[in-house]
């Protein structure tokens, strides 16, 4: 073996075969696992962009005295919006890196998963680059969430006679 003096040196050991060496060597230099923390702040800011839904559901029934439906409408559009908004300005990338799926689950992840590719292909043109591309991310999504529902709804259908 060559450099068998700085081979041993890795854990104050001898190391006896290339294999040992190699395992040390990865061992050392793998990245340690952080899923707590990172657990933590999914929770975290998917908390807070829910206490927001929250806080512009209570102002809509404050300040325009929405009834239910128009409650849930009012909170859907102004996340959607919110969401957009803040792709379009670069702020939610630094959010999703830093919260993960906790930026993503909430319908505001909807938002950016459109205004993305929108803002991507836009170079391409309107019709073959954000037409074609705009629903490259979040259109499997709603197909295969329209595909379930349907089927959901027929087996409760043939279930409840």
């Amino acid at each position: 073996m060559k450099n068998a003096d700085w081979r041993n040196t890795m854990e104050n050991r001898p190391i006896t075969s290339e294999k040992e060496w190699y395992l040390a060597h990865v061992n050392e230099r793998i990245p340690r696992s952080r899923v707590l923390l990172s657990c933590v702040k999914a929770f975290v800011v998917g908390g807070l962009i829910c206490c927001l839904g929250q806080l512009i559901r209570d102002a809509g029934f404050a300040w325009f005295g929405f009834g239910s439906d128009a409650l849930s409408a009012w909170t859907a559009i102004v996340l959607v919006f919110l969401g957009a908004l803040f792709t379009g300005l670069g702020v939610y990338d630094k959010l999703g890196a830093f919260a993960g799926a906790g930026s993503i689950v909430p319908i505001t992840g909807f938002a950016n998963s459109i205004v993305s590719p929108a803002m991507e292909y836009k170079p391409e043109g309107f019709v073959m680059g954000v037409g074609a591309k705009l629903f490259s991310i979040a259109g499997p999504v709603l197909v295969y969430g329209v595909c379930s529902s349907v089927a959901v709804g027929l087996i409760s259908l043939l279930w409840a006679g």
